[in-house]
């Protein structure tokens, strides 16, 4: 069977459950991750007078969002290599959020210096 042929539930060989529940489980990690950062983003929008804090604010709103796109295609890729028994694939994910942070980081600084 090709791996094009293999479907995150189905073709290939059954993985261990306990895989598919760690991949699931990652997988509802970033969509976690991806509400707190809407909430912050929601909460410092409210909760700062500051115009330039809705720079931060839409900040927090777009890597929510790309954590939340990218959340089940990862899972989905990572779901279809197992089952075709090969290697998993790298994640992005990891360092798109390092730096999405580290920009909010540097932002929310900056917005402290210049307050």
């Amino acid at each position: 069977m090709a791996p094009d042929d293999i479907k995150p539930h189905a073709g290939g060989r059954e993985p261990d459950y306990r895989f598919t529940l760690a991949n699931e489980r990652t997988f509802l990690a970033w969509l976690r991750t991806a509400l707190g950062l809407l909430a912050g983003g929601v909460a410092v929008h409210q909760l700062v007078p500051n115009a330039a804090s809705t720079v931060l604010a839409g900040l927090c709103v777009v890597l929510a969002a790309v954590l939340a796109g990218t959340a089940y295609p990862r899972w989905r890729r990572v779901q279809v290599a197992m089952r075709a028994g090969e290697p998993l694939p790298p994640s992005r994910l990891i360092l798109v959020l390092t730096g999405g942070l580290l920009t909010l980081i540097v932002a929310a600084a900056v917005l402290l210096v210049v307050s």
